[in-house]
């Protein structure tokens, strides 16, 4: 387990490969999904990255995320053209070999009619030694897992069911509870004591998202924590607040 998580946390890295997404050619999809399904089976994400389709730095990344997180998740990068180096980039950063796999070749030559495994869709059966495949019911060509670092697609409804693929096989924590107090107040007016109970409850997380509706302001406080009664308890000091700052 990573060093910064406690023996109840289960902690994730996200890495998204591509220029596409930093020259807002293509809206990212998948930073949302990932971190909703993370926290719903008790995965905390803790960091995304994004970087360019350079093995530099793509190496960099996976290796720094990899070595601080239970698990590292990265999307792009795996399809058939010539700028697709994910799958040569994590093989660098293991130290590892890279070449047509038997088991993903047999996947494409099983989903291609004959003569149309072309050698551009066979670069996707290129996967670093020592890799596990990881299912692509979509469009086949699979991602991989080595070690705690799990290759998937960038297109969403393929990283999206890669995902569902490969849930069953990690390890989850103690999943992460929220409650949500409505406040009929602008943020500041009640910032400073939702600060103390953040200090009287350090087990808690404490978020304040201001809003405005027709020229009003409101504020929403979530709390959220992994044992229910201090969530309880941390939410009742939150309630207590908002009615006495209101009046």
């Amino acid at each position: 387990m990573a060093a910064d998580a406690t023996k109840d946390e289960v902690t994730a890295g996200f890495l998204v490969i591509g220029d596409e997404i930093l020259s807002g050619r293509t809206k990212d999809k998948n930073i949302g999904f990932l971190a909703d399904y993370l926290t719903a089976i008790g995965i905390d994400l803790r960091e995304v990255r994004v970087v360019p389709d350079v093995q530099e730095r793509i190496i960099e990344a996976v290796n720094a995320l990899r070595v601080r997180y239970t698990y590292v998740f990265t999307s792009g990068g795996i399809g058939p053209t010539h700028d697709d180096i994910t799958a040569d980039s994590i093989a660098a950063a293991f130290g590892v070999a890279i070449d047509i796999d038997p088991r993903a070749r047999a996947i494409l030559e099983a989903h291609y009619p004959p003569g149309q495994l072309t050698s551009a869709r066979l670069r996707m059966a290129r996967i670093p030694n020592g890799a596990d495949l990881i299912d692509n019911p979509v469009s086949k060509a699979p991602g991989f897992r080595l070690e705690n670092v799990h290759v998937m697609a960038g297109v969403p409804s393929i990283m999206q069911a890669m995902v569902d693929a490969i849930a069953p096989t990690l390890k989850t924590g103690t999943k992460m509870l929220s409650r949500a107090v409505d406040a009929d107040l602008p943020e500041s007016r009640i910032a400073e004591r939702i600060g103390e109970i953040q200090q009287d409850f350090p087990e808690t997380l404490i978020g304040s998202y201001p809003r405005t509706s027709d020229g009003r302001f409101t504020t929403q406080i979530v709390i959220r924590a992994r044992d229910e009664s201090i969530l309880d308890r941390a939410t009742k000091a939150v309630e207590d607040a908002v009615q006495s700052a209101t009046g």
